[in-house]
């Protein structure tokens, strides 16, 4: 069987994947608990036969037992809806995944921290794991509701809700793009040398102890490396609601969608709420001489950005949704 007919049948394996990853991460957070060796099951890699393991090993073995009836209980409506809640718990496990691409300091930078091999991988499987849960929630939710495993019944070409979709999408890439706008006008202001939001001295937006040769190189001609992932953060946005975005391959967009915005949504609020009620009073903080309203507005837009890309990431997938064979 080749590997585009394997992925043309998930409905017919993803639940045994599900259940035997569960199966697997349990037995590797059990041997974590017992033997030493982390895995990187330990919270920030810290410690080892703790209770991060133990607490692993419990959930997944949990889940392991939910898998069996995902496969033994085809018709019941109840296991479909308890396998979302443990794809969320894999997205929670594998989170610092999606802000891989931040390992790339390390790489760029002079006083990074260095990578723990292990835990990222750890984290990846933990994402898959999530992908795999939530496929063998969406067929086994489809199987017993009579639909189309792989399509829900809703793979027609003449689907009447594509304008309604396009119409949906073009918005939420607008209010994505426009999310951005603060925070790459602001570290490119710093970079071209002013100084406004900072109450620090010396130059905001680049430490000369961790930014590498080549990122103030770039500093001093006006480029800050953010602001342009920033722009391109702004192109994805775009080529998800855009006619020449469907001209490009459409798993890596659907990827780089689903990924930026699970990543930036929590991350954004976080911040955003950081800058809030340091602003308010209501909290003290050590903002590394920011300016609150930095933290409200600029670095609070990546949750914004991160809502409509999500927004905009669903409805590129149903606008591109091809006639499904299986119907």
């Amino acid at each position: 069987m080749t590997p585009k007919r394997l992925l043309a049948g998930w409905p017919s394996w993803a639940g045994s994947a599900a259940f035997a990853f569960s199966l697997l991460y349990a037995a590797g957070a059990t041997l974590a608990a017992l033997t030493g060796p982390a895995f990187g099951y330990a919270v920030l890699g810290k410690g080892t036969g703790t209770g991060a393991e133990a607490a692993a090993a419990v959930l997944y073995g949990a889940s392991a037992v939910l898998g069996y009836a995902l496969l033994r209980r085809p018709a019941a409506r109840w296991p479909s809806r308890a396998a979302w809640a443990v794809a969320a718990l894999c997205l929670t496990s594998g989170f610092a995944a999606l802000l891989s691409p931040l390992h790339l300091l390390f790489f760029l930078s002079r006083n990074q921290p260095p990578v723990d091999w292990a835990a990222l991988a750890n984290q990846f499987l933990a994402v898959l794991g999530a992908v795999l849960w939530g496929c063998a929630a969406l067929a086994h939710r489809r199987r017993a509701l009579g639909t189309c495993p792989h399509c829900g019944g809703h793979g027609r070409t003449d689907d009447p809700r594509r304008t309604a979709v396009a119409a949906d999408s073009t918005r939420a890439g607008l209010v994505a793009v426009a999310a951005l706008v603060p925070y790459a006008s602001l570290k490119t202001a710093w970079a071209l040398g002013l100084t406004f939001g900072y109450t620090g001295t010396g130059r905001p937006g680049v430490d000369p102890e961790y930014t590498s040769d080549l990122g103030i190189r770039l500093y001093d001609h006006g480029v800050d490396v953010t602001a342009v992932l920033a722009v391109i953060g702004m192109a994805l946005a775009l080529a998800l609601t855009r006619s020449w975005g469907r001209r490009l391959p459409r798993p890596p967009l659907l990827a780089l969608g689903w990924a930026g915005a699970g990543a930036l949504a929590p991350f954004g609020a976080v911040l955003a709420a950081v800058g809030v009620l340091t602003w308010a009073g209501l909290i003290q903080v050590d903002l590394a001489d920011h300016a609150p309203w930095v933290f409200a507005v600029a670095y609070g837009g990546f949750c914004c950005y991160g809502l409509a890309l999500a927004r905009a990431t669903r409805s590129y997938q149903r606008a591109t949704r091809r006639t499904c064979a299986a119907c």
